[in-house]
């Protein structure tokens, strides 16, 4: 696009653009900002508080960034052994690292600082908690689909990358409760067959705990993590752009249309309120809610443990999975495998595993190779919503398992008897909490077929001639059984016959055999009921069957 034409003013004179008009016309030249400004900045998106759920990670993600800078002033990331003498006496003498040392003044000295550390700390868990409630809403949606798998490996990643970089963070300011996580995850790496001792030697520097450990943590919590996230933040967003946002069903809203507002300038301004919301909830948070307050506990010391350690709620899965298991041991060769201790920190990563790559199990179950913008109700998919609920039922027990002892002390309860009630529910929980959500999304199923084809209650009672007393129902509108009846109900994937007319037997593979299986397992006639069909609305109120 070349430079503006010259107007005329009103005496007939040619009138100049202005400066910012001819740096825009300048800039447009080089890098085509009006093409792109005009096919991006007016895309609509759609209205839906769900959605707002995405808004509040990035928020979050700003706010660390943001209080991370201001902290990284004045944090010194030191193990070098020092002697406190500082504003808060009941520590002075105390010998302690140069890192909790500068914690303390951070906590104490800095002005503002005890807020930022606290805004900091509870961005984090925020930050954590709106990644996962953000990924169960595209779980339970169905998001996932083409075209958006790579955006879910986008968003797995940042959930895997935001556990990591909680744990290394939360392990700078030396105190004796982050020191017995790191001492956790020591002993954890210790497990690991063969290189168990290399792999903590390399870490630690030495034996544990050494001096280099909180030296190399934080370039990583500082830098290298919070780079990659950041840089797979800005992928997620151009992908959701390019892909166009999903919708729930609705009057209007199909596979290639979109029914919403505009990015600029009504979606941004609801957007940058929200995060002065945002903002402000985690500021008066920080304010008003003590979290990890590092000078209760002191310095570590690794022949110390805290009463009642427990870590960020995001790793109580993993830590809860290592104190419910049994401590089994294999001593072979002179070398003992403590199974007791690898097993579970062998599962965490392989459940998070499986969750990254689910839409691609999904896809090659179903074979469906279509584009997918509408969201699916979760009723509708009652397997994929009865495991994402499995999932969550089995992280809830986790966590109970993970802090046995605080539950144990406030509840007055046996700590083996809830260790043995997590090893139980372990199994038994996810399965139950399967079958049951299994059971309600076919139950919701069956009441939208009743509302489509009878109508919604009224509450108004009518008296037949006859002397029957029914209820009065209310016709649906063409757009709320549209909603109701729009979702598709997949055919199960079948392996066909195994002989053909010719009386010749096929071959068919153990991954098409499995395939089948699952896919009967997900969509077939006994996980979902069928939808009206026009004919059967027509027969019911052609005889006047909605009262």
């Amino acid at each position: 696009m070349g430079a503006r034409s010259v107007g005329a003013g009103r005496n007939g004179r040619p009138v100049q653009p202005a400066k910012g008009e001819r740096l825009a016309d300048w800039a447009d030249g080089r890098l085509g900002l009006y093409p792109m400004a005009k096919t991006n900045l007016r895309k609509v998106f759609p209205d839906h508080w769900s959605f707002m759920l995405g808004e509040v990670c990035l928020y979050s993600f700003i706010v660390l960034i943001l209080t991370g800078v201001y902290l990284t002033l004045f944090f010194e990331p030191s193990g070098i052994e020092v002697v406190y003498n500082g504003s808060y006496e009941p520590l002075n003498g105390v010998i302690m690292t140069r890192a909790y040392e500068s914690t303390l003044d951070i906590s104490f000295d800095v002005r503002g600082g005890l807020l930022i550390r606290q805004i900091h700390h509870w961005a984090a868990l925020v930050f954590v908690a709106g990644m996962l409630v953000h990924m169960m809403r595209v779980f339970f949606t169905g998001a996932f689909r083409k075209p958006r798998e790579v955006n879910w490996v986008f968003g797995w990643t940042l959930l895997f990358l935001g556990i990591i970089t909680g744990l290394t963070g939360y392990s700078l300011p030396d105190d004796l409760l982050s020191g017995t996580g790191v001492r956790f995850a020591q002993g954890a790496i210790l497990s690991v067959p063969v290189v168990g001792t290399y792999l903590s030697f390399f870490l630690f520097g030495g034996e544990f705990p050494g001096h280099d450990i909180i030296p190399r943590f934080f370039p990583i919590h500082v830098l290298l993590l919070p780079g990659i996230m950041l840089g797979l933040v800005v992928a997620h967003l151009i992908l959701v752009f390019y892909h166009k946002h999903t919708q729930y069903p609705g009057a209007g809203r199909d596979q290639k249309s979109v029914v919403g507002m505009p990015f600029m300038p009504v979606y941004m301004a609801k957007a940058g309120g929200f995060f002065f919301l945002v903002f402000g909830v985690l500021s008066m948070m920080g304010a008003i809610a003590t979290v990890n307050p590092v000078w209760a506990f002191g310095p570590y010391r690794p022949d110390v443990v805290t009463t009642g350690a427990q870590p960020d709620w995001y790793l109580g899965f993993s830590e809860g999975l290592i104190r419910v298991m049994p401590g089994w041991e294999i001593n072979a060769f002179g070398h003992t495998l403590a199974l007791g201790v690898f097993i579970p920190f062998s599962l965490f990563p392989l459940i998070m595993l499986a969750i990254g790559v689910y839409p691609f199990i999904e896809a090659w179950i179903t074979g469906d190779t279509r584009e997918h913008h509408i969201l699916d109700r979760p009723r509708n998919a009652p397997t994929r919503t009865g495991l994402g609920v499995a999932w969550l039922s089995l992280y809830g027990v986790l966590l109970i398992g993970g802090g046995n002892d605080i539950v144990a002390t406030h509840l007055h309860l046996s700590i083996n008897s809830i260790t043995w009630f997590v090893r139980i529910s372990f199994f038994a929980v996810p399965v139950l909490a399967f079958v049951v959500t299994r059971r309600i999304c076919m139950g919701l199923q069956r009441r939208d077929r009743d509302k489509v084809l009878h109508g919604r209650e009224s509450g108004t009672i009518k008296r037949l001639p006859h002397g029957e007393f029914v209820e009065v129902h209310e016709p649906l509108t063409q757009a709320q059984r549209f909603a109701l009846t729009q979702h598709e109900q997949a055919t199960p994937y079948e392996v066909g016959p195994l002989v053909d007319a010719n009386g010749v037997t096929r071959r068919v593979g153990p991954s098409r055999k499995l395939r089948a299986r699952l896919a009967r397992a997900m969509y077939g006639p006994d996980t979902q009921i069928p939808k009206p069909t026009a004919e059967e609305y027509r027969e019911l109120t052609s005889e006047d069957h909605h009262h």
